[in-house]
Parts: C-alpha cells; structure tokens; sequence
C-alpha cells in the first residue's frame, strides 16, 4: 500500500432493509494512525455504515477498499477480523460465566500434540495479549466480574489479538466513569502511534474534539461533510447533524409547581443506600445526580417494586402505600424507564406494537369474561404515539431491535405514557442518544411536568441535570448529602460535585479544609 494512500476506502455504499433505504451512496475514508469520528443523530447510518465494513450486513452495493485491496461483496465477521478489521460493539456481549483468556480466543484456542486445549499456553498467550494494552489481571478472571470499562478493554485486546489494523468503537464511553474514559482515551493514543486507524462512534461531542482528527458527519443514510476537529466547531457539527440549529437543548418551561404528591421517608436497603428521604410535587422535575455507585439507581427501583426494602415508608398524597412489585408500582400510578433499555426494558425479538403495549394489556382488553385483546384500539393508540413521539420506524409491525439507539427509548417512552402515570421516573433517559432526540426527549419531560406529572430523573451528565431540574437531590456512597434548589436555573456544577464527592461531608466533619 503507497504510504499516502487510504488505511481504508469506501466509495459510494449503499444499504437497504425491508421498506428502509439506511444507507445512500456513502464515501468513508479514513488514514492510518487517525481517530476518525462519526456522528449523527440515531438513524443516520453510522453503525449500518460499520456493520456494512465488519461483515454484519453486506451492502447491497458500493465498494470497499483496505490496504490497497480492493474488499469481495460479501464475506463474514470472522474473516472481517483475519483481515484486520475489528468492532467493538456499544452492547457488549462477552461470555460472561467464561474466563478473560477463553473469551479473547474462543475458537482459535491452542492446542497440544494430543489436540486437546492447552490452557497453560492461552493463559500466557492472554498475558502477552493484555500487555499491550497495560492490563495487569488474571486470565482466569471471569468476564462477568468485570466492570465495563475494563470488559471493553478486554475487547480491545482480543482486537489487537487478531492485529486489527482498524478498530471500530461504538459509543465506548456510554457505561463507563470519567477516570475510566481518561484511559480509554491514553490506551487509544497509543493505537494511534503504532499506526492503527480509530473509528470512533460518539454522541458525546465534547469527548470527540478531545480524542478525534477529523469527523464525519451522517444525517438520514447520508455523509453530511468531513472536517479536521481543529477546523470546525460544536455547534456547525449539531446544525450538520440535524440539519437545522439547536437553540435549547434544554427547553425547560416553568410549570406550576402544585403540592407534594410522592414522599419517602427513611428508605434503606443492604449495602446500597441508607435511609433515603426525599419529597416530589405535582408539575415537578426532581433530578437525582451523584457518581457512579452513589446509590441512585438503587433507589428508583426499590420505590418501584425491583428491589427489597430494609426500612422505610413510601406516602402518596400523604397516604402510606406498600409497594412489594412492579404491578404495585403501576397500580399506584407509578411509571419506569429503565436505564439499560437492551438489558431490561425492550424485548428485541418482538415488534415495536408489543413492545409498546405490554405495559398496559388491560386496557386494550374487552369488559367481557373471555378478556381478549383490541388490536384495532392498540394500532390506533401504537400509530398515535410514533406519530407524537417521532419514532422513525417503516410500520409498527417492525421488530424493535432493527429501530437505532435513540427510537427504541422512544418506544419505551410511550410504552410508559400508555399507562397514564402520574409519577414517572427516567434513569439515563438520554443515554446514547443523539442531540436532535435529547431535545425531543427533553421537551417531553417537560411538556408531562406541565400536565402536573411527578418527574424523577437520574442523570450522570450534570449539564441535563442542571438544564431540567427544579430541585436536585445529590447521593453519595448510598446516602442523600444534599438537596439543592435549582428553580431559577442558577445551581452550578461546581457546586453539585462538592456534594456528589463527598467534600461537603468532609468539611461538616472538619477533616476537608
């Protein structure tokens, strides 16, 4: 390959599904040693584009050139890899009962002069392996007692196991902590220098003009433009990417504050929070930030059923409620976007219809004792909310599994307001969404707040916590340390953080000056 030439070349892709043309003549190229960043709202093609190089999806034409040669039009993820062609995927999916070692050679284990699997050899062929990244664990460490960051390191290894000399990462920050991203950013540095091209897939924009070169811009199965990252700026890339600009990100509204609806008083549960007190009003956004593993997660599920209560009591307009299931939850008027859509709130295998009404089965159910189910009344209310909501979906009937990121949470969404809460509580409710589908996300909540909805949202992005909350309830290691007014939009991050890292705790107990 001539040294100025391409790492990798496609020219001119395109890629249809039943009813959905996801890709429309698509150019990419991108250079040895470079971290080249794509963006665009959910749907516009980015992963299809990587999955279309990785051997996922064949295109349905266009070419594919790497290192100089010219790419066959169809072949698999396995010889994707012999190629040097590498994806790590945003949904992580290792063998987790297996160890490090088998997962990373699953397939290509070595073998001894009886054919059996040598594992003393894989154990020190995953030690030279993990090296390369400065990974000091024990092979024999079971992928599910890893934490994200480090699973995804993991897949960098077995990446670098095949000598990729271009690796694909899908939103590789989304799960993961600020000082875990600080060396996921030093590791891919390093790549750089050895001379492998980065594909960087990010909805984070502040992080792509810290780690990219150049970035390319999709919107609806199209390649917008490509800028160097020195020469752009973040609002050109949010105007590419949607098309028109974004104002407000945060289009809070002032919503009438009514009176307390949802009290908990001293709710405490093992080792993951500690006697939790909060109120919420009717026509209020109530944020809950703190870092990773300050309990916030912990305490939505417990009010809603998921997980037991030590002690505690739980009021609803002032009346004490037990609440001991989901079912509980939801009969209270109670709602619950999960924070893991893929592990605990869609089914993928199922359409988006299902996906949808499951929630609420009842209300579609005749009065009759026989009990079956309107599918004239549930398409009409599934049309009601894709057209509402905007989900960009061919037909209802569309598995929700084929719809991106940002349009399966919207389906989630709806799911929930077909039951009518009165309380909702949104746990990452943008994670690895796009900029166009937060502000819609956003206006949303905001627009239920103004119904005189109980909103509770959990947020790890400060600036979303800051942009819609009324008040702000901070938790550090299980414990409430702060409740912060935030009606006129003037708490800072600054100040959020002192209570999210303990500091406030320390200086009240004089061991902080």
């Amino acid at each position: 390959m001539p040294d100025d030439a391409p790492l990798l070349r496609m020219v001119n892709i395109v890629k249809n599904f039943p009813g959905v043309k996801a890709l429309k003549g698509v150019d990419l190229e991108v250079v040895a040693g470079e971290v080249h960043a794509l963006m665009g709202e959910n749907g516009a093609g980015k992963s299809t584009l990587m999955k279309c190089l990785i051997g996922i999806h064949p295109q349905t034409s266009g070419d594919i050139y790497f290192q100089g040669r010219k790419l066959p039009p169809q072949y698999n993820p396995a010889e994707a890899l012999d190629m040097g062609l590498a994806m790590i995927h945003q949904e992580l999916s290792p063998v987790a009962h297996r160890p490090i070692m088998e997962n990373i050679w699953l397939g290509r284990e070595p073998k001894n002069r009886f054919g059996l699997i040598d594992h003393a050899k894989m154990a020190d062929m995953t030690r030279d392996v993990l090296k390369l990244i400065d990974l000091d664990i024990d092979p024999r460490t079971r992928m599910g007692e890893l934490t994200v960051a480090k699973m995804q390191m993991v897949e960098i290894a077995k990446a670098l196991s095949f000598d990729a000399k271009l690796i694909i990462m899908d939103e590789p920050t989304s799960a993961i902590t600020d000082r875990e991203v600080t060396q996921l950013f030093k590791l891919i540095e390093r790549l750089k220098s050895e001379g492998r091209g980065i594909v960087y897939i990010s909805h984070k924009i502040d992080e792509i003009f810290q780690i990219a070169d150049r970035i390319t811009v999709f919107r609806d199965g199209e390649r917008v433009g490509t800028d160097r990252a020195n020469d752009t700026t973040m609002d050109r890339m949010i105007t590419m990417m949607v098309g028109r600009p974004i104002d407000e990100m945060f289009p809070k509204v002032d919503c009438e504050i009514g009176a307390v609806h949802l009290e908990v008083k001293g709710l405490s549960s093992g080792r993951a929070f500690k006697d939790v007190s909060f109120t919420v009003r009717k026509g209020e956004i109530l944020g809950l930030a703190g870092l990773v593993g300050a309990g916030r997660s912990e305490v939505v599920e417990s009010i809603f059923g998921l997980r037991h209560l030590d002690k505690g009591e739980i009021f609803i307009d002032g009346k004490p409620v037990t609440i001991r299931s989901p079912a509980d939850a939801i009969g209270h008027g109670m709602a619950f976007l999960t924070e893991d859509r893929r592990e605990t709130g869609i089914f993928p295998m199922l359409d988006i219809q299902f996906n949808m009404y499951i929630a609420n089965m009842r209300k579609f159910t005749s009065k009759s004792s026989v009990r079956l189910l309107s599918f004239k009344r549930i398409k009409e209310e599934v049309t009601y909310f894709i057209d509402t909501i905007n989900v960009k979906t061919p037909s209802q009937y569309q598995k929700i599994e084929n719809l991106s990121g940002g349009n399966q949470q919207k389906v989630l969404v709806a799911r929930w307001l077909m039951t009518e809460p009165e309380i909702l509580f949104l746990d990452e409710p943008t994670r690895g969404i796009d900029v166009g589908a937060k502000a819609e996300i956003h206006k949303l909540v905001t627009f239920l707040a103004g119904q005189g909805k109980c909103v509770v949202m959990i947020s790890s992005e400060l600036p979303e916590v800051l942009g819609m909350s009324d008040r702000v309830v901070v938790m550090y290691e299980g414990k409430v340390t702060g409740i912060l007014d935030n009606t006129n939009q003037k708490l800072t991050q600054e100040e959020v953080m002192r209570y999210a890292s303990g500091a406030v705790e320390l200086e009240a107990a004089g061991k902080l000056v």
